[in-house]
């Protein structure tokens, strides 16, 4: 299956789970919490504060080394958008990649997802869990963000 297949399927329209495609192109889909939704909201209120430029995003779709994946909040820059427009899915990841941790994502999923779109070009991807943030570059860990923010939800 395609990205695009997905997009236009009628039966795929509206369900309250996340979908992404794996490199097999094998639909794997999450269900969001409340809890996934609130943050959400509240993340992207708080980052409005800090990012004066650019777009804030919900589920994006980009394109990876494992298929399309859909980080929960994303960040990307004005060039970012003027040179990728609304492909579906982005050909790259945007700058800043959030992902909110649910109880039912382990561990390596979590550190899957952080090297996928850091593969994929993104410049930061933050882990988001009911205990706090978690920031990661290239390099790894990191004990703050390189965009320096510092979010309190």
């Amino acid at each position: 299956m395609h990205w695009s297949e997905i997009i236009d399927d009628p039966a795929l329209q509206d369900l309250p789970y996340k979908i992404e495609l794996n490199k097999w192109g094998v639909i794997e889909m999450s269900p969001a919490s409340n809890w996934h939704a609130i943050t959400q909201g509240k993340l992207i209120s708080v980052l409005r504060q800090y990012f004066q430029f650019g777009l804030l995003l919900v589920e994006c779709s980009v394109q990876t080394s494992d298929g399309v994946r859909v980080p929960d909040v994303a960040w990307c820059s004005d060039e970012f958008i003027q040179s990728h427009g609304e492909a579906t899915p982005f050909p790259k990841a945007p700058e800043l990649c959030i992902e909110l941790v649910s109880p039912a994502n382990s561990r390596h999923e979590m550190e899957r997802k952080i090297g996928l779109f850091l593969e994929a070009g993104a410049l930061e991807v933050w882990l988001l869990s009911r205990v706090g943030f978690e920031y990661y570059g290239p390099q790894g860990r990191r004990e703050h963000s390189a965009f320096g923010i510092e979010p309190q939800l």
